[in-house]
């Protein structure tokens, strides 16, 4: 597999060569803001806060639709589909590479990575959301998620591959997935280390997040509350 220095190059590379590199520096009235947390870790809240504080939000249905782009690591029609809004989130945003390409192309753009408490309540969130959406009990199977209909049959199957590099002996296996999950939160961690400007790591659940995240927006904090949507049982 290509490392992401690999895979940044590359796109610096074509970047730099097209004819429409010069487009895709928008001139906006405030900096983009890419939350790159997983799913299942306050998105959905963030995007309505976003959306609060006047931001216009990509819309998750049509950015989802890029989620082949990514797989094969072509992110020029992701970076098109940026001139769209002001705030993204979810995939492909929350997935590794995104995040570093993005943020070569909209310098100055602010990163957000939501969290939970700890790798063990991000699993368990997933997996009875997932249950929940698919319409079962307890864990649900490989063909439970290829005869899933969202965007297309199956859509959800090859996504989840895509993600966690996972077949039918190993879906929603538990240590890759929580490795998965720690190693993102690391490798976003490491990236943005010395610029605390441009990256905020966010937990919604604790009581200062959103003050936390109106510093890092530059948004006068007036005592507002952190929205807690798209819950399953014990999740938010």
């Amino acid at each position: 597999m290509s490392s992401a220095r690999q895979i940044f190059h590359r796109f610096k590379s074509l970047f730099e060569h097209s004819d429409t590199s010069a487009s895709l520096h928008p001139k906006t009235r405030r900096p983009k803001v890419f939350c790159i947390g997983r799913n299942k870790t306050g998105t959905t809240s963030l995007e309505q806060v976003l959306r609060g504080f006047g931001y216009i939000v990509g819309l998750q249905s049509e950015a989802e639709l890029l989620m082949n782009d990514w797989a094969v690591r072509d992110f020029r029609r992701i970076v098109q589909y940026c001139q769209t809004a002001d705030a993204f989130q979810d995939v492909p945003f929350s997935l590794d590479f995104t995040y570093q390409i993005l943020d070569y192309v909209f310098p100055g753009s602010k990163f957000i990575l939501t969290v939970r408490n700890s790798a063990d309540e991000w699993y368990e969130s997933l997996v009875r959301f997932h249950g929940k959406l698919l319409g079962v009990n307890g864990v649900p199977t490989a063909d439970d998620l290829k005869n899933f209909h969202y965007h297309s049959k199956g859509w959800m199957w090859q996504t989840t591959q895509y993600v966690y590099g996972v077949d039918e002996t190993t879906l929603y296996n538990e240590s890759i997935y929580k490795a998965h999950y720690t190693n993102h939160n690391n490798q976003a961690m490491e990236y943005f280390r010395f610029r605390p400007k441009d990256f905020l790591v966010l937990n919604i659940s604790v009581p200062s997040a959103m003050q936390s995240l109106c510093n890092f927006l530059d948004i006068a904090y007036t005592g507002q509350m952190m929205p807690h949507l798209n819950k399953s049982k014990n999740s938010r």
